[in-house]
């Protein structure tokens, strides 16, 4: 679904030459999960938007497989909900720039915040809403448009730990519904390990890629005593040692 062929990325400016990503390599099937971490300023973020389009490589190739742009969806830190506009108009704003037909997606808008808790707030006003119900409009309005590529940097990281949580729940459900191939970007060990089939860890920059840890425990998964809990505490530890071991 996603391919990194050797992807380098630059960036130039006053200071100098900066460079952000070095010969990254990784496939993304379809339907998988795959989280990014690393430490700040490792790339992490320009890697998806490297994906997204929003960036061209210096050097390598990225492919989406996918026959239109529409079909790679972008979350990003902050909801960035238009204030004029009320839930359910928000969730339909992509469905307007795409010039779809309204009426035939309302349903689906409606189903989508009954799915994150939101039934009966379609006319609420952003400013009305937590910072928790506001990311989850924004994750109904990345999904309105049926994405077959999810893009999210670090969609939850402004919430407070609770929030989090509740949220991280909610999208490995999402995910396990829908089956959305998936690349999240995150500083949270535990988001990851809950979240991913894969988790990709960078190395301070040039961003490259370190590792690969599988996570090869079944949904659903909670950090709570369970069957999975030795085996997901393993996958924390190794990311711990990784991380701490690249920040030295």
């Amino acid at each position: 679904m996603v391919r990194i062929d050797d992807v380098s990325r630059t960036f130039s400016g006053r200071r100098g030459t900066v460079e952000a990503l070095r010969g990254i390599d990784l496939e993304v099937a379809e339907g998988e999960f795959v989280a990014i971490v690393g430490r700040s300023g490792c790339g992490k973020s320009t890697l998806l938007r490297l994906v997204a389009g929003l960036l061209e490589p210096t050097g390598g190739k990225v492919t989406v497989d996918t026959a239109r742009r529409r079909e790679i969806a972008m979350q990003f830190q902050r909801p960035a909900l238009l204030p004029w506009r009320n839930v359910l108009n928000n969730v339909l704003f992509p469905v307007e720039i795409f010039g779809w037909k309204r009426k035939a997606h309302v349903d689906r808008a409606r189903g989508l915040l009954a799915t994150v808790g939101l039934a009966g707030f379609e006319s609420t006003m952003p400013h009305e809403l937590s910072g928790g119900m506001q990311q989850r409009v924004s994750l109904c309005r990345s999904l309105i448009q049926k994405p077959r590529v999810m893009l999210m940097d670090e969609p939850f990281s402004a919430l407070d730990a609770l929030t989090r949580e509740e949220l991280t729940v909610e999208l490995q459900r999402l995910h396990m519904e829908q089956g959305t191939t998936t690349l999240f970007v995150t500083h949270s060990i535990d988001e990851a390990v809950l979240l991913a089939d894969r988790v990709v860890v960078l190395s301070p920059r040039p961003g490259r890629i370190a590792e690969i840890v599988t996570i090869d425990v079944p949904r659903p998964r909670s950090l709570g005593q369970n069957e999975h809990t030795e085996e997901l505490a393993r996958c924390s530890a190794r990311l711990h040692g990784l991380l701490m071991d690249r920040a030295t």
